[in-house]
């Protein structure tokens, strides 16, 4: 199974359909799977007093909120559907984030988006996460900043969300479906039911929610330690420096990779700086790619093409001098040499005190 490659176009686009659509096109054009944007009204998502992360006052503009940038780099509801159908045209999966309910709704029933991702800042949400399993759509869940007690607690929300809500046509917005509550999450949670449609539904991916992330903070294991603990598809959404890491995770068993990207890493905005640029998106599949190659079936054993490099590499017992026929093999006349078509070394000792059965000249493979 390939691993499912996600272009994080993000904001990158700063508003501008152009800008978007290129973005749209480095993504084919690298071979991602998917490309990626976010969904949201700048009122629905913060408050007016609400201020930027450390990475965001650098790459932006220090004074101003966060409300502000964000209203900046919307993409408005109506060029979604320019973008979902540029994404049709060229064969690549159209996908976006969701930041607030009303997105959320929009991106389901009037856009159609068949997967949903649920970013690392919303894994506490929880009326956010049910309306996300209230839609049954499969889900990509973010796991940064989290402890495992927070994820298994995410996980029996959208649990209990896909099991009450199952067929239910109602509001992805409402918050209230069947009486949720802790208790109930827990319940669906541990439930075979459960577990079974957390399995087919839910991917979860490791994630350091710092922009970038240094490398001593990476911790690619924690995706080992995701598995085993829920025993779902993990995956990892990447934001350091390169692509030196995602490559490795793809080798670590990663079936999801999301990494962003921009057209230019010197535009003004909060994520082009830890973007991959478009000749290094492409550079990222492509390496993915040769390590899915690489890492074959599982199985050890000589490929085809090593059989005859055998013959060529290996030893054989070989005749040190010559050997009249009925002489005894022994320490001072069997040597062992290339090539390895000859008598395996590893029958030396059984050979030893063993009666020739012929004459041998020096050199002759035994």
């Amino acid at each position: 199974m390939s691993t499912f490659i996600i272009a994080e176009a993000g904001v990158n686009h700063n508003g501008n359909l152009e800008t978007a659509r290129q973005l749209v096109d480095a993504a084919v054009a690298a071979g991602a799977d998917a490309v990626k944007f976010q969904t949201f009204k700048a009122e629905n998502l913060v408050t007016q007093h609400a201020g930027k992360a450390a990475y965001q006052k650098i790459t932006t503009d220090a004074d101003e909120n966060q409300l502000t940038m964000l209203k900046r780099l919307e993409l408005k509801y109506e060029l979604h559907f320019q973008l979902l159908a540029y994404c049709q045209k060229l064969g690549i999966e159209f996908l976006s984030t969701a930041f607030d309910f009303e997105s959320l709704d929009f991106l389901v029933r009037q856009l159609g988006v068949e997967t949903l991702k649920v970013p690392s800042g919303e894994i506490t949400n929880g009326p956010f996460l049910l309306a996300h399993a209230q839609t049954g759509k499969p889900i990509i869940l973010s796991t940064g900043m989290a402890t495992l007690g927070e994820v298994e607690t995410a996980l029996g929300v959208l649990a209990f969300g896909y099991l009450a809500t199952a067929g239910d046509t109602g509001s992805v917005g409402s918050m209230q479906p069947r009486q949720p509550s802790i208790s109930a999450f827990q319940q669906a949670y541990s439930s075979g039911q459960g577990q079974a449609v957390l399995r087919e539904k839910v991917t979860l991916l490791h994630c350091t929610s710092e922009y970038p992330t240094p490398m001593e903070n990476i911790n690619l294991k924690a995706m080992d330690v995701l598995q085993q603990a829920f025993g779902l598809r993990v995956g990892y959404s990447d934001h350091s420096v390169g692509l030196v890491v995602p490559v490795a995770a793809v080798a670590r068993g990663a079936t999801v990779i999301e990494k962003h990207f921009t057209l230019d890493r010197t535009q003004q905005g909060p994520d082009h700086k830890v973007s991959l640029e478009p000749d290094e998106l492409k550079a990222m599949v492509q390496g993915i790619r040769d390590v899915e190659k690489a890492l074959g079936q599982g199985l050890k054993g000589p490929q085809p093409m090593e059989l005859e490099n055998q013959k060529v590499v290996r030893k054989s017992l070989v005749a040190r001098c010559s050997i009249s026929s009925g002489e005894c093999f022994t320490e001072t006349n069997l040597t062992i040499k290339r090539p390895g078509t000859g008598k395996s070394p590893m029958d030396y000792w059984a050979l030893l005190g063993e009666s020739s059965n012929r004459n041998y000249d020096a050199d002759e493979l035994i």
